[in-house]
């Protein structure tokens, strides 16, 4: 236990590559963080699945993020450890799946956390080859994520959104027990943790409004997410009546992946869910007010970031403007928003999606 608290290399990206004639027979992918930085990691992955097609992932990240980890076709075994956020809880229910985990005999040990739990875990594992995440570059994570993987002494093939379901087409009763009508979706997704990351509720009713009016379809719209989304959802419910499907609380990770995927477009604050749009290949708007954009932004050609990354007092991370008027997330009118939109839209249908090798657009 004493050796939780050794410190940790401050190298960006510490590695002992596999140096094995042939792929590893097991890899642990080991990814500890909250929902959103978890689920970004996971193209990745199954591009480096394809390069080592015979190769047994597993997976070890917390249980409260482990529903989609689960419900994918990637892993073999999802460990998930208990604890929350507290890293002395998890450092004790990661002692108690140490058996099981040495059990399986790595070859190699991805770290994409690289903290105190993942870095014990990870010496008491001893595996032949191993690399860790430089959590602190200005890099976006998926390419830090991609820089860690390749520190195995490979280079990745095309990353792409195309995970799958174990099983398929679970979200469909939810859209269709939401008032689904079979047409176009496009999700609203105003989960910004605080202030500073919040486009003001009003904006996204006069986005809904403009851009029905700018494609000439009956779209629909769709807001889902955890229960915290309540009082948003009902807003939007009273101002867009049937135009609006109201999922908010009632669907699994595994189950808005799905209906995400369905998605016509997801225009989203900074937030779990807008990570899983990208994912899973939905063509993605993301709105970041003081969020720092060059870790944050969604990845992709098929994705777009309205930041507020030119400002003086952008990416500042505060919870409460300092101006008082949350003006580097304000000066994105619906208008600008839906032209962006309808920009994105048009990129999408002249390209393949791809992850990486990819350009994300900014404005």
């Amino acid at each position: 236990m004493a050796q939780l608290l050794a410190p940790l290399r401050e190298d960006p990206i510490a590695a002992v590559p596999w140096h094995g004639a042939e792929p590893p027979s097991r890899v642990l992918v080991i990814r500890l963080q909250a929902f959103g930085d978890t689920v970004a990691t996971l193209p990745y992955v199954a591009a480096l699945k394809r390069l080592w097609m015979h190769t047994e992932f597993d997976v070890l990240t917390r249980e409260e993020v482990a529903d989609l980890p689960r419900s994918v076709d990637l892993f073999t075994n999802v460990f998930a450890l208990r604890g929350r956020r507290d890293w002395r809880r998890q450092a004790l229910f990661s002692l108690l799946l140490l058996r099981q985990l040495i059990a399986r005999r790595y070859e190699v040990v991805i770290d994409l956390q690289r903290n105190r739990v993942s870095h014990f875990v990870r010496r008491a594992l001893r595996p032949p080859a191993w690399s860790e995440y430089d959590r602190y570059s200005p890099r976006l994570g998926g390419e830090r994520t991609r820089l860690t993987i390749e520190a195995l002494g490979v280079r990745l093939p095309p990353v792409y959104p195309e995970l799958r379901l174990r099983q398929e087409n679970v979200g469909l009763a939810r859209l269709r027990d939401a008032g689904w009508s079979g047409g176009d979706v496009v999700v609203l997704n105003p989960a910004g943790g605080f202030p500073t990351r919040n486009w003001p509720l009003p904006n996204y009713v006069a986005f809904a409004d403009l851009w029905r009016t700018r494609r000439g379809h009956e779209d629909q719209f769709a807001v889902l997410g955890t229960p915290q989304l309540r009082a948003k959802a009902d807003y939007l419910k009273a101002t867009l009546a049937d135009r609006l499907l109201d999922l908010v609380g009632r669907t699994s990770a595994s189950e808005a992946f799905d209906i995400l995927r369905r998605a016509t477009l997801v225009v989203s604050e900074d937030s779990g869910l807008m990570h899983l749009a990208w994912v899973s290949g939905a063509p993605t708007l993301g709105l970041l007010g003081s969020s720092r954009h060059v870790w944050s932004a969604p990845h992709g050609n098929y994705s777009l970031c309205l930041h507020s990354g030119d400002l003086p007092c952008g990416a500042c991370m505060d919870t409460e403007c300092r101006f008082g008027d949350v003006h580097c997330l304000t000066r994105y009118t619906p208008e600008r928003v839906v032209a962006a939109a309808l920009t994105l839209l048009d990129a999408v249908t002249r390209t393949q999606k791809v992850i990486w090798p990819g350009k994300n657009a900014e404005a």
